[in-house]
């Protein structure tokens, strides 16, 4: 490199500073942004360059927007392939963008000057260049053929194990004295590094390096010598300084391969700065880090004054006097332990010790609110984005659906227009693969009108809009085209169907004419009975949303229809001659046909032609008994088979004619665990009685063999109700018949039909049909009908548990 260049610190010979100001820095260090902050203010360069690719270079000036608040990230992508992406994050007590908002401030030169994202991109794309992570830019280990952490190694040197410790004490620990010290001694520690661990480095640092040289060289050549600064990681540093020919630097950068980008800003989370998260160049605390950069007075007290907000707010009994018995535990740590201040480690324990009382559950809260943190930046709107981007921010605003880092659960009436609306965008954004929302398991019973999301905005979230913008500028566009492109690629018709499903939830009536069209022929082409079963759940729920959201769906009605019956023609064939495995399979098929009928229209000559084929079942031998037995149940529960009947079933399944491990295989079908059997049983002691005889009949050279199969079934139990069954056998089959004897109230060798009439009046008042003066005692309506005063419609589904 012509000319000299100068770290903060070094002076010539005549004492004044000569050549560049290079301040090499650790990314996202409060210490390191505060001497950078002071240095800059010393020295009022005219030109600031920053690590970064050029092509932000346009965007700078929008980190002097007071909508802009970090942490932020400058994302570049491929315009042709927006899935291949890179970002540059920087937090408020990032180095850079300390540089930055100086420079903006005091009407100075800003720059990026790193390689080109165009090229990195490129890069990123070819294995044979390293792992590809901008975001890691640690030095290499020729020798070993792995990247080398500096601060390890220096901490190492130091004789500190642990890294950020190190450099805690060191640097970011630092008081008031000359901010630029530190600078000139880590550019010296990082030349030392670099001669141990190879001076060239990793093929991609000598690329962005060479074009680091070439960078400030032209603007040392416009703004002079001495009014240049430089801000980048310190491991770079002595490359800036090293002499090398302009001929070389462009040779290195000569061929490189380029492909089409774009940039702009995107919010950054303090989740993603922390190393945990997968981000290679981040921090273990951001949250600390931001907190020590933001209050260089007293940041222990007021850290652990913050702590406990946070968990009086979580109802910990904290009070003042915790605070000020942690600050002194702390200080006495860091002075134990022969530290400057006392660190994250030392305010740690102390949290644990006085304000958790020693618990770690209160602790992990600590570590998550405050220590990483959620803060979610912003950028304003003036920011270049995908058109797609910009409808979906117009959504978030007129639903009042504002991203978040933080997880939350949204729970929607779809009743309501606003929530309706809601769900339609989170279902289309899913189906585009822009997963902000997740649905979850509500807490508000099964009616259909309610739903249940887990939000969280992440920063890559922007990459997948980007991505999703080759589909359409809107979001209701864009998945209208994306559901139409993967109906024509679907090979499976459970696929298919699902694609259905999502169409309907999603409100995307222009892209259900294509969907059904491809259903239609995949459901006319497939023959397997289990792709048939796999599909038919899809469907009926989705005939079953359609009128709580008012969606037309006549054409999944005729699709549903057909598919119902080519089940119930193929399935008693379908199920013979399976082994155990394949049985269990068809077992969870049944199951799912059996609950998907259930939600069809109803259709009395259908709801024949199912019971007959369960019956079918249930009878044939060639049928495997965990089918036949999950038949038999089926049956049972619907009320199609008599109790009488299917003890007669039972007994046939387990008689000493059949053989144990077919015998167990029904039984695991009847009584599984899945299926409620332990309750049946509870309450049918001469089901209990058979199953006992049964098991008391197995051959003893047998009983090995089927004792998996107990296991599973009665394994699966609640413990209450294993011990219930206990105490039945225990007592002996006969328990119940002595009680029916004895006249103990609730047993009876029948069902007591008067005292079951008794719940009907609080049935039609839950149900909406008012309450006619119906005699608790008969069951019977004393008033013709007469609707009492206190009566009052309430809407299907309004109650718990009640399906519209």
């Amino acid at each position: 490199m012509t000319g000299t260049t100068r770290t903060a610190g070094v002076r010539d010979g005549k004492g004044e500073a000569a050549g560049p100001l290079l301040l090499g820095v650790r990314h996202h260090g409060p210490g390191s942004a505060r001497a950078v902050r002071a240095a800059l203010t010393a020295a009022r360069p005219e030109a600031v360059l920053i690590e970064g690719p050029p092509e932000g270079n346009a965007l700078l000036p929008l980190a002097a927007d007071p909508a802009m608040r970090p942490p932020v990230a400058l994302l570049a992508h491929a315009v042709d392939d927006p899935g291949r992406a890179s970002f540059w994050p920087m937090a408020a007590f990032s180095p850079e963008w300390v540089a930055l908002r100086w420079a903006l401030e005091h009407g100075a030169a800003v720059r990026f000057f790193d390689l080109p994202a165009a090229a990195t991109l490129a890069l990123n794309a070819d294995p044979t260049w390293g792992d590809g992570d901008e975001e890691e830019l640690h030095p290499p280990d020729p020798a070993a053929g792995l990247r080398v952490d500096p601060l390890a190694a220096l901490a190492r040197t130091a004789g500190h194990d642990d890294p950020e410790r190190w450099w805690e004490d060191v640097i970011e620990h630092r008081g008031d004295g000359d901010p630029c010290a530190p600078f000139a001694a880590v550019a010296e520690a990082m030349a030392v590094l670099r001669e141990t661990y190879g001076a060239g480095g990793h093929g991609r640092d000598l690329v962005r390096e060479a074009h680091m040289r070439l960078e400030l060289r032209a603007a040392r050549r416009e703004f002079g010598d001495d009014r240049v600064a430089v801000v980048c990681g310190a491991w770079h540093v002595p490359a800036l300084r090293r002499r090398t020919a302009v001929a070389a630097d462009r040779a290195l950068l000569k061929g490189l391969p380029k492909v089409r980008t774009e940039t702009t800003w995107v919010p950054w989370t303090h989740r993603r700065l922390a190393r945990r998260s997968g981000y290679g160049a981040g921090i273990d605390s951001p949250g600390w880090y931001g907190h020590l950069f933001a209050v260089p007075d007293r940041p222990v007290e007021r850290w652990l004054t913050k702590v406990a907000g946070l968990l009086r707010e979580e109802d910990r009994p904290v009070s003042p006097a915790h605070v000020i018995e942690a600050v002194r535990l702390a200080d006495t740590l860091a002075a134990l332990r022969g530290r400057p201040l006392a660190g994250l480690g030392e305010t740690t324990d102390a949290v644990r010790a006085v304000l958790c009382e020693g618990s770690d559950v209160p602790l992990a809260l600590v570590r998550d609110r405050l220590v990483v943190g959620d803060e979610l930046g912003e950028v304003p709107a003036g920011a270049p984005a995908v058109p797609l981007q910009r409808d979906l921010e117009r959504r978030q605003r007129a639903l009042r659906l504002r991203p978040e880092a933080r997880e939350r659960e949204l729970e929607l009436d779809l009743r309501k227009d606003n929530d309706a609306a809601r769900s339609r965008l989170l279902h289309r954004l899913r189906l585009l693969g822009v997963d902000w929302g997740v649905p979850a398991a509500g807490r508000s019973g099964t009616g259909t009108f309610r739903e249940t999301w887990r939000l969280r905005w992440e920063p890559e979230l922007h990459v997948r809009v980007a991505e999703a913008g080759v589909w359409g500028t809107t979001v209701h566009d864009a998945a209208t085209a994306r559901a139409e492109a993967r109906a024509a690629a679907a090979g499976g018709l459970a696929g298919i169907t699902a694609l259905a499903e999502q169409c309907l939830l999603a409100g995307l009536s222009a892209a259900l004419p294509v969907v059904m069209r491809a259903l239609a022929d995949r459901a006319a082409l497939d023959a397997d009975v289990g792709h048939l079963a796999q599909a038919l759940p899809a469907l009926a729920r989705a005939l079953r949303y359609g009128d709580v959201r008012g969606t037309d769906t006549a054409a999944l009605a005729g699709v549903a229809a057909g598919l119902a019956e080519r089940i119930c023609v193929g399935l008693p064939p379908a199920c013979a001659g399976l082994d155990h495995d394949a049985a269990g399979e068809m077992r969870g098929h049944l199951d799912a046909v059996h609950t998907a009928l259930g939600l069809l229209p109803a259709d009395a000559a259908r709801a024949e032609r199912w019971t007959g084929v369960l019956r079918r079942l249930a009878g044939r031998d060639a049928v495997a008994g965990l089918i036949r037995g999950r038949a038999v149940r089926i049956l049972l529960d619907d009320g199609r088979l008599g109790d009488d009947e299917t003890a007669r079933l039972m007994g046939l399944a387990l008689s000493p004619g059949a053989p144990p491990g077919d015998a167990a295989a029904w039984l695991e079908g009847f009584v599984g665990g899945a299926s409620g059997g332990g309750l049946l049983l509870v309450h049918d002691e001469r089901l209990l009685g058979l199953v006992d005889a049964w098991l008391a009949g197995v051959p003893q050279d047998a009983f090995g063999d089927v004792l998996p199969l107990l296991r599973r079934t009665f394994g699966a139990y609640e413990p209450a109700v294993r011990r219930t069954l206990g105490e039945l056998v225990a007592r002996g089959p006969s328990a119940a018949a002595a009680r029916v004897r004895a006249g103990v109230p609730g047993f009876a060798e029948a069902p007591d039909e008067r005292r079951a009439n008794a719940v009907l009046p609080v049935l039609r008042l839950l149900l909406g049909e008012g309450t006619a003066n119906t005699d608790p005692a008969t069951g019977t309506d004393s008033g013709r009908g007469r609707v009492t005063p206190t009566a009052r419609a309430v809407p299907a589904g309004e109650i718990t548990g009640v399906e519209r």
